[in-house]
Formats: C-alpha cells, sequence, structure tokens
C-alpha cells in the first residue's frame, strides 16, 4: 500500500451552541480534513483544527505546511514503513503540530487498514466502550447551570466548567453548578488560563472551603507560567492538570520532574498525532501519573483516533474529554466512531471505519 496523493479540503459544521470559553468563542467546526490516498485504493482521513490562540495554526498555515512540506516527503513511501513516515511527517517542519496531526492521523487510519484491524487493536487493544465528559461554556450563571442540568438529564457522569473571566463571577458559577448536580455528575474546571497563580489557590481554597468537591482543575495559569503552575499544585488539595503547557514529550518529562501538576492533558493537535500522544501516555505511567485526553472544537474524523488511543492506552488515560462531536449540530461522517451522548464506542472496521465525510470543501493546491 503505497501512498499516491494528498488531497486537503475543508469541513464546516456548525456547534448546537456557541463554545465560550476565556480565550475565544467559537459557532462551528471549520477545519482542513486530509485524505491519504494509495495506489491499492484506500483512503485514509485525517482532520487539522485551527486554533491560533492555542497551538498557532491557522487554516493558511495548515495547508501550506501540509501541501508544500510535508506532502511531498511522504508520496511513493509504503504505509508498511509507518515509523519512516511518521519520522517524515515529524521532521517536515518546526511546531505546526495540527497538520502534522491530521497527516498522521490519515496514515495511522491506512496503517490499520492494511491490517485489516480496528486501529486500537494495532495499538494495543482495549474495551472499545467509553465515556466522556460534555463542556459548560462561560456564560450567565442560570445559563450555565440549566446547561449543566441538561447535560446531567442526557446522561452525562462528568462536567467540564468552563471559566477563567472573573474569577468572583466564576467562584458564583461553580458553587450553583454542584449545589444542582451535586450526588449525579462530577465537576471538572477549566481555568484556560485565565487565572494568576495567586488567584487560582484562593479561588480553589474558597471551593474547598465552601465544600465544593472538583475532580481536578485544568490550566489555571498561563502556558508558560510552569512555575506558577507548580506553585498551586504544591497548595491546594484539588488534583491540577497541565493542558497548553505541555505539547509534546520533552515537556511532559521536564513539568513532571518539576512535580509541577498532578494530571496531565494529552491532545493529537498539540501533539502532532499519534505518535507522541502514545509516547507521553508511556513517559505518564513511567511517572504514576494519570493523562487525560482532550479535544479541540473537532469533528468525529479526528476525535475519532483520539478514541482509538484512549481505549489503547486506558491505564493511563483514565479521564476522557472528547465530546467535540456532541457540541456538533450533526455528524458528517459516515461509519467510523459511535458518538451516542456521553457513550463513545468503536466497531470492528479496519483502521479508523470511516466509509465517507458529507459536505466537503475541496481546497486547491
Amino acid at each position: 500500500m503505497k501512498i499516491t496523493q494528498i488531497r486537503l479540503d475543508m469541513l464546516r459544521v456548525p456547534l448546537k451552541t456557541p463554545f465560550k470559553t476565556a480565550l475565544r468563542t467559537v459557532d462551528a467546526v471549520e477545519d482542513i480534513i486530509v485524505s491519504v490516498h494509495t495506489d491499492s485504493g484506500h483512503v485514509g482521513y485525517g482532520e487539522a483544527a485551527a486554533t491560533a490562540v492555542i497551538t498557532g495554526d491557522t487554516h493558511g498555515s495548515i495547508v501550506e505546511a501540509i501541501d508544500k512540506l510535508i506532502a511531498p516527503r511522504l508520496v511513493g513511501m509504503e504505509i508498511a514503513d509507518l515509523n519512516r513516515v511518521v519520522h517524515r511527517i515529524q521532521g517536515a517542519a518546526e511546531r505546526n503540530t495540527s497538520a502534522k496531526a491530521a497527516v498522521e492521523i490519515a496514515v495511522y487510519d491506512l496503517w490499520g487498514q492494511l491490517y485489516g484491524a480496528p486501529l486500537y487493536r494495532l495499538l494495543g487493544g482495549g474495551d472499545p466502550v467509553i465515556t466522556t465528559d460534555i463542556t459548560i461554556s462561560v456564560d450567565y450563571i442560570d445559563k450555565m447551570v440549566a446547561d449543566s442540568m441538561d447535560a446531567v438529564n442526557r446522561g452525562f457522569e462528568s462536567l467540564k466548567i468552563k471559566v477563567g473571566k472573573e474569577i468572583g463571577v466564576d467562584l458564583e458559577r461553580v458553587k450553583a453548578i454542584y449545589a444542582a448536580v451535586e450526588g449525579r455528575a462530577l465537576l471538572r474546571l477549566d481555568a484556560n488560563q485565565g487565572w494568576t497563580a495567586k488567584q487560582a489557590v484562593y479561588a480553589i481554597r474558597t471551593l474547598e472551603d465552601a465544600g465544593v468537591q472538583l475532580e481536578l482543575v485544568e490550566q489555571p495559569v498561563k502556558a508558560r507560567d510552569l512555575a506558577g503552575l507548580k506553585y498551586v499544585t504544591e497548595r491546594v488539595h484539588t488534583p491540577i492538570m497541565a493542558d497548553e503547557s505541555v505539547f509534546g514529550p520533552a515537556e511532559v518529562i521536564d513539568l513532571l520532574r518539576m512535580h509541577a501538576a498532578d494530571i496531565i492533558n494529552i491532545k493529537l493537535m498539540k501533539t502532532g498525532g499519534i505518535s507522541n500522544a502514545i509516547r507521553i501516555a508511556d513517559i505518564a505511567s513511567v511517572y504514576g501519573v494519570e493523562c487525560m485526553i482532550g479535544c479541540m472544537i473537532e469533528s468525529s474524523i479526528s476525535v475519532a483516533a483520539a478514541v482509538h488511543v484512549a481505549v489503547a492506552k486506558a491505564d493511563t488515560i483514565r479521564k476522557i474529554d472528547l465530546d467535540g462531536p456532541s457540541l456538533c449540530a450533526f455528524n458528517p461522517v459516515e461509519g467510523g466512531v459511535r458518538f451516542n451522548e456521553s457513550e463513545i464506542t468503536i466497531d470492528d472496521s479496519p483502521g479508523l471505519g470511516i466509509r465517507g465525510i458529507r459536505g466537503l470543501e475541496p481546497l486547491a493546491a
């Protein structure tokens, strides 16, 4: 199975409701879709999310990186030579992690198809059913409480609450949601870099003293403020999770040596794809640290790849934040991983199992 061509398309899928964080507001998935074609007729699919405020990737940079730097290095290569193919993808450019992730996902999809097995089995196997949380966007308190209750009534047992805008209001938001869902759902807070270290300690201790039990607090301080992250981790009882502070394996090692966080959040758009996500999970396992696997605003193409990784590395990846497809107004993908509210299921189809994608808009080379 030899790579013959790499094509790029745009996929636009509206969200059910706007996605609001301390960093941005998003109304739709607008991602670059990669299809890797082979001489055997098999096609592998990947997806790149343009998240300039986090990874630095834009639609233009993703297209340019794949079209000019990555694709020319791969045409003619055998999918069976997976490690060599991945090495060429990762060595094509510095950063550009979303572009690399999209191509890697498509290549791993083809690798599964080559050997006629679902990707998770080739990565180590596991139980092909997992459960995700769902994100509650920053909004008025009454709206966030209503959204939280709706999610619980739909079967979600973990809620990821977006905070990080106004610390006083944030505390009232969390207290109100906790009172509404106590005993029915776990709460995870995501501050999206919205607090200083001292503000984070104040906020978390205030919630702890008020009896609010949180499963974790995600990235309370700026991404580069590892000292601040360590400061918070050492001064609160609630587990602290690093997200934007860690992209690749080397950063994870540095952070774990510093004891700067209790949990690591893996996202394929940050790691540059599946290969580094696996490395991060293995490194965290050595240190005895658990991981979450999350996503950007992505469709069920790239999120499916994250699901396969989560299942194969379930001993370390114990928390799942793969609600991107649940936030979309519809699923444009035929086949592949099934997303049914909080429950996510992988079938026995080879690779990612994607048979087709509706609504693709071709991009000129």
